[in-house]
């Protein structure tokens, strides 16, 4: 089993106004990107070029949405976010800037 490209653990995952999980899992991995619960069952995965991910306006640094299969999530990566005084990126833009990283070399593959 290869190594996964990204991985976050205690993602609050939703779907419009619905918390699906708060403590779920968001794993790229062999060219799919999964969201599972805090339990390990699925709840979406698709190949990385039928996922869109982003930021939404006005939000917090710790928030991505991403669109799977044509439906649209909402993640909170807030739990590997760098301590305040720390530097690095704050855990949504890791996650955005692994799917286009991972979905570029698919299309480039």
């Amino acid at each position: 089993m290869t190594e996964p490209e990204f991985t976050a653990t205690g993602v609050r995952i939703g779907r419009r106004l619905r918390s699906l999980t708060r403590a779920g899992q968001v794993r790229i991995s062999g060219g799919r990107l999964q969201l599972l619960t805090s339990y390990g069952r699925e709840i979406d995965s698709a190949p990385l070029n039928a996922v869109r991910a982003g930021k939404p306006w006005f939000a917090h640094d710790d928030k991505a949405q991403a669109t799977v299969n044509g439906t649209r999530y909402s993640l909170t990566l807030g739990e590997h976010d760098p301590a305040p005084g720390e530097s690095g990126p704050p855990a949504a833009r890791r996650f955005i800037e692994a799917v286009r990283r991972a979905s570029g070399a698919l299309s480039r593959g």
